[in-house]
This record gives C-alpha cells, sequence and structure tokens, in this order.
C-alpha cells in the first residue's frame, strides 16, 4: 500500500466518523426542541435509524446508488453481501480508498438523510411507523436520488452539480420530512381554531446548543470530506473556510432578522441560523470564494427565519425547523451552485456560475435537478407515508400524545425525579383544541353528568367563611378544568406539577430492562379558595370535567380556611379575595 493510498484512507476514515457523530447532534437539538416528555422517543429515534439506514443501504442500497452508469438506476453488482471481489467497484468515487472505506463514508451521508425526518415528525409519530419509513427512504428513495447525482445518472450527465450534499442529502430529507408533516398532521394544541400559532417551547435550550455545536464539528467532516482525498490539502482548507464562513454569517443575519421581526433574538432562530448556512454552503463549498460563502451564509441565515414563519402560517407543524433548515436551505444552497460558483477557485472546480459568466446553463440545470429530485422523493414519501397510515396507522393516539410517547411508546421516562411542565401558554390559549384532543369515555348507565357547566348560584349565606380546594388530576384535562372555572367566575388558580400515585400504585416504568421501583405518575395539583361560590357547585362541575369513568379520574380535598391575608393592603377574609376569585 502506497503513501497516496493511506493518506487518502485516513482522511475519509477520520471524515466519516465526523460525519457519524453528526448523530449525536441531531439527537440533542432534536431532544432539546422537544418537551421532556418525549425526550425519551426523540433519543430513541435518532439511534435507531442510523442502525436501519445502515441496513438499507448495505442490502440494497450502494448497489441502487453505484451499480453501474444506467441512467435511472444501479443495475449492476446491486447486492454485495457475501462478495469478496469488489474489483468492479474500484474506480467508483476514489481508487485510493479501500471499497469498504468508500462504502462506510456513504453510509454515514445515507443515514444523515434519514435521520433529518425524525425532528419534523417529533411528538406524534408511531415508533414502528418511523422505523419503517426510515428503513424505506434508505433502501430506495436516497439510493435513486443518490444515483442520479453521484452515482453516473442522468443528472451527473447533464452536468448538475452538488458537491457534498444539498441536494442528495439535505434536500431529500426535507422533502420525506415534508411530507410525513402533512400526513401527520400538527401536533394537539399548536394551532388554535381561530388560526392562532401556539408556541410549544422545547424543554432543555441547553442540549439543543450542545447538539447544534456537535452538528457544526461534524459538518468538517462533511464538507472537505467529501474530496475524499487528501492529495490537494488547499482545496481541502478552502472547503473548510468555505463552510465556517457560511455558519458564522447565518448566525448573525438569522439573530438579526429575528430580533427586528419577532422582537428578540430567539436563541432557536439563532441555532437554525447556523444550521441554515452550514446546509446553504453544503453543495458549493467546492466551487465557491469565501467572500460568496459569506454572502451564501447571509442569505441562508435570513431564509431560515421566515421558512419556519411560513410553515407555521400553512400549519405545517415541524417542531425543530427541519423543512425550514434543510428542504428550504438545501433547495437555496443548489441554486446557489448556478448563481456563485467560479471556475478555478479550487481544483475541483470547473464551471461559472451566473455571476461569473457562465450564463445560465448551469443554473437551468440545477433548477432542472431541483425539480426532479423534488417531486420523486416527494411523490414517493407521501405514498410510503400514506400506505403506513392505511395499514399500521402513523400517529400515536390522542391520549397518548398528549401524556407524552416516553410512556406509551418506550414505558420510559427521561427525567424520573422531576415533574414534567405544565406550560401557561397551554393553559390560555390551548383551550379548544386540548377540548378536541381527548376521547370521549363511555359513562356508567347510573351516571348522570350535565353537558354543561353548572351555573353559579352564590350563596348570600355563606357569610365569611372560606373554603380551598384541591385537585389531583390528569394533565390531559386540565385546559378543559380552567374553561370550566373561568365560566364559574373563578380566575385565581394554583397549579402545581407533581408526581404521585394512589392506592393503584402508579405507572410501571423500566430502566435497561428493569422495572424502577418508584412508579410515580405525573399529576396536575390545581388549587382555588373559594368564599361566596358554594362549595358544593364547584365540586359538581370539577366531578363534570374530569369525570372518564377510568382509573385516575383524580381526587377532590376540601379544607376550611381559618382567614385570608392580603399583603398589599392588610384586607382579611373576603376582602382578600375580592380580585382573586
Amino acid at each position: 500500500m502506497n503513501n497516496t493510498m493511506i493518506v487518502d484512507t485516513m482522511w475519509v476514515f477520520l471524515t466519516a466518523i465526523l460525519v457519524f457523530f453528526m448523530n449525536l447532534g441531531f439527537a440533542a437539538v432534536e431532544a432539546g426542541f422537544a418537551r421532556s416528555k418525549n425526550t425519551v422517543n426523540i433519543l430513541s429515534k435518532n439511534f435507531i435509524v442510523f442502525a436501519v439506514s445502515s441496513l438499507g443501504f448495505l442490502i440494497i442500497g450502494w448497489g441502487l446508488m453505484f451499480g453501474g452508469d444506467n441512467p435511472l438506476i444501479g443495475t449492476e453488482n446491486l447486492f454485495i453481501l457475501g462478495e469478496s471481489d469488489f474489483s468492479y467497484y474500484k474506480d467508483t468515487l476514489t481508487s485510493n480508498v479501500p471499497f469498504w472505506g468508500k462504502f462506510f463514508f456513504q453510509l454515514v451521508f445515507c443515514g444523515t438523510a434519514a435521520t433529518i425526518v425524525s425532528g419534523a415528525v417529533a411528538e406524534r409519530v408511531k415508533y414502528i411507523s418511523f422505523i419503517i419509513f426510515s428503513f424505506i427512504l434508505t433502501l430506495f428513495i436516497y439510493p435513486i436520488v443518490g444515483h442520479w447525482v453521484w452515482g453516473g445518472g442522468w443528472l451527473a450527465d447533464l452536468g448538475f452539480m452538488d458537491f457534498a450534499g444539498d441536494t442528495v442529502v439535505h434536500s431529500v430529507g426535507g422533502w420525506a420530512a415534508l411530507a410525513g408533516a402533512l400526513i401527520l398532521g400538527p401536533r394537539i394544541g399548536k394551532y388554535g381554531k381561530d388560526g392562532k400559532v401556539n408556541a410549544i417551547p422545547g424543554h432543555n435550550m441547553s442540549l439543543a446548543v450542545i447538539g447544534l455545536f456537535v452538528l457544526w464539528l461534524g459538518w468538517f467532516g462533511f464538507n472537505p470530506g467529501s474530496t475524499m482525498s487528501f492529495q490537494n490539502p488547499s482545496d481541502v482548507m478552502h472547503i473548510l473556510m468555505t463552510t465556517n464562513t457560511a455558519a458564522i454569517a447565518a448566525i448573525l443575519t438569522s439573530t438579526i432578522t429575528s430580533w427586528i421581526f419577532i422582537g428578540k433574538p430567539d436563541l432557536g432562530m439563532t441555532i437554525n441560523g447556523c444550521l441554515a448556512g452550514l446546509v446553504g454552503i453544503t453543495g458549493s463549498c467546492a466551487y465557491v470564494s469565501i467572500s460568496a460563502s459569506l454572502i451564501i451564509g447571509a442569505i441562508a441565515g435570513i431564509i431560515v427565519v421566515f421558512a419556519v414563519v411560513f410553515f407555521d402560517r400553512i400549519k405545517v407543524d415541524d417542531p425543530v425547523g427541519a423543512t425550514s433548515v434543510h428542504l428550504g436551505c438545501g433547495v437555496f444552497g443548489t441554486i446557489c451552485v448556478g448563481l456563485f460558483a467560479k471556475e478555478g477557485v479550487t481544483t475541483l472546480s470547473t464551471q461559472n456560475g451566473l455571476f461569473y459568466g457562465g450564463g445560465f446553463k448551469l443554473l437551468g440545470i440545477q433548477l432542472l435537478g431541483i425539480i426532479a429530485v423534488g417531486v420523486f422523493v416527494f411523490a414517493a414519501s407521501l405514498l410510503v407515508w400514506f400506505i403506513i397510515k392505511k395499514t399500521i396507522g402513523i400517529r400515536v393516539s390522542r391520549e397518548e400524545e398528549i401524556a407524552g410517547l416516553d410512556i406509551g411508546e418506550h414505558g420510559n421516562i427521561a427525567y424520573p425525579d422531576f415533574a414534567p411542565v405544565t406550560t401557561m401558554t397551554g393553559l390560555s390559549t390551548g383551550v379548544q383544541v386540548a377540548k378536541s384532543a381527548v376521547t370521549t369515555v363511555s359513562k356508567s348507565e347510573n351516571t348522570v353528568l350535565p353537558d354543561e357547566a353548572i351555573p353559579v348560584v352564590h350563596n348570600e349565606h355563606s357569610g365569611s367563611k372560606i373554603t380551598k380546594v384541591t385537585i389531583i388530576m390528569n394533565q390531559t384535562k386540565l385546559s378543559e378544568l380552567q374553561e370550566a372555572l373561568d365560566k364559574l367566575g373563578i380566575t385565581g388558580v394554583t397549579v402545581t406539577n407533581v408526581l404521585g400515585y394512589g392506592m393503584q400504585k402508579g405507572q410501571l416504568t423500566y430502566f435497561l430492562g428493569r422495572v424502577i421501583d418508584t412508579r410515580l405518575l405525573p399529576k396536575v395539583k390545581v388549587e382555588v379558595v373559594i368564599c361566596k361560590i358554594p362549595v358544593q357547585t364547584l365540586v359538581e362541575t370539577v366531578q363534570k370535567v374530569l369525570y372518564t369513568g377510568n382509573i385516575g379520574d383524580g381526587k377532590i380535598f376540601i379544607y376550611d380556611v381559618e382567614d385570608v391575608i392580603k399583603i398589599r393592603t392588610n384586607e382579611h377574609g373576603y376582602e382578600a379575595l375580592q380580585d382573586e376569585e
């Protein structure tokens, strides 16, 4: 083995590992942007998707992608398992790297395309359905597009240019993610009946930022590693700089854009801005100058902010912004090749784009490639998602979604020592959506509960008697209860997230296959203090709202209160409650 082969093989080895490490980045970003009750599910999907994509690419994906120069699909030597002679792939990609090194490098790119989908369908997709879709994506859809562009297919013959995967990786993942989000529909509570978009904040921005830096690091393998050779270090270093320059420009412009148009420098937008810059430069990183990469990144940072807003307005619920980042900026980055490509900027750049005297030829080819890949991937993904929906289903039940996928799908909780957080945003804006999300449970024939909230009858003989009512209940009914309390005229409410269990001993949870001894269930404790409203009226209203006939509907505790003192005015008793009740 000569020195050239050793150097190139080591380069591909190191950069492939960096791209593999991006799986951790995606897992951390998506988990941070999701709610705590779905953390185990997010991490598990990002964990298993690489195994699934590896299997699909190993079985037939590589062969479909690189098996000969048929214009549409690889047809030669499709099945590599069991082969010992790979001489027919000797000159594929590069002749200086052993076959399995080339395979693994392409494999981690395939895995990246699959994991993009995870974020867009987060917090409501069935675990098994996501696994099946990921397998089909990496078995057929991704390899076919890869063949068109990198495997000697018809787009490659036309002169389509995509150095590190703006179209092959990011747009493919983005189109598949968009199809999944459309078929799934939005999360419960995301959009109100009045069209208002309700924020559903992620639970851990620290985790999201850590994930962002892991992805940023991985991109230094993703783009420079696509040379698959270290024989021309100046090319590698140029790609390194275009990649980083686009990222830092996008960080600044996304922060400024969100500051101006949203009113605050939103950290989530800045995180997605950095990713937008990295995606935007991926296709052209070897073909453009450093100054052009600054412009590309700056524009990508602006695009992603408005793309996030746009998808929300058309009610495409993407919890992490995957479609905005990978689809929106993947398409933009592909166009940038036709605009900013400069012949000779590296030894790999052989054509000029529109802005450097190349005319519209390259830009036209890039646009054709965007349309062709978009139509194929989106249509194929829609078909696959639709078939899965009609067979095994793709969405968890409404009750499971509200309670969180961690328990329902995995029997785990990510934070066993902490109660999940119920945001006040969900209380004030998610009432109508949350009401529609709860499946009606048949009541006993002997149970009669009114259809409407019980009308208030003020007890004029109650004097100054003050009562505290504490309600321990399921989270799923919280919005409905607040609405009913509002109708009673009770606006002073204290809500606390708690963990506990009663006679039923709670929910079994597991860790590494073993049952956890403490089986605490997440509950909500609602406390109100009343004086002029009859206690029985409140109790009957609470029973009406919370009743399902199932174990775990909750309990009501009633206490006599000796006195209430308003600190600001020193008022006592009923007077202290007047602006509270």
